[in-house]
């Protein structure tokens, strides 16, 4: 008999009014869970390029990394809502365990959201697979961005070229919002 793998649940999405990018995970990794806080992993590099983006270090407090966040017009969330996997690997994920994100109505709610940008090559494949395949007219008006993962399971890429992409795509092209 095959084991049962956990089911993981999503957290609830960070965005607010000021919202004009949306980026996207598949599902928080085994160290965000634990510590409910996207993530949370000490080597993800996800906090760090907004904090190298303002030339300060990383928050320490949860709450100032979510503020430098929305102070970028950034909003966070993952395409999946639950699926089962053990793990932190995207690769786990099992097949036909995977429910998506009511990401249509977040989107209808917050409308100066014109862009999203998924971590990773797992949350574009969701999110093709579970939503765009079906709803292809709405999210015509969307500017996608297929980004490398942050995850430090992603090592094939240079954390150098993981920086610029992702300064180029999201912090940089949300600086206005700062200014």
């Amino acid at each position: 008999m095959k084991p049962c793998n956990p089911l993981l649940k999503s957290f609830a999405p960070i965005v607010d009014e000021q919202a004009t990018t949306l980026v996207l995970g598949s599902m928080p990794g085994q160290a965000s869970l634990d510590e409910q806080q996207y993530y949370a992993h000490p080597h993800n590099l996800f906090w760090k390029i907004p904090a190298a983006a303002l030339d300060q270090p990383v928050p320490d407090a949860y709450a100032e990394r979510v503020a430098m966040l929305k102070r970028f017009g950034v909003a966070l969330w993952d395409v999946l809502q639950h699926c089962e996997r053990q793990g932190s690997l995207d690769s786990k994920i099992v097949a036909g365990t995977e429910q998506a994100n009511d990401l249509l109505g977040l989107l209808s709610q917050h409308p100066n959201i014109s862009k999203l940008c998924f971590n990773g090559q797992k949350a574009y494949q969701s999110f093709k697979r579970h939503l765009l395949k079906s709803n292809p007219a709405f999210f015509a008006a969307y500017e996608l961005a297929i980004l490398p993962s942050t995850s430090p399971a992603n090592a094939s890429i240079p954390k150098e070229v993981k920086f610029e992409q992702w300064q180029q795509q999201v912090w940089l092209s949300s600086a206005n919002a700062i200014l």
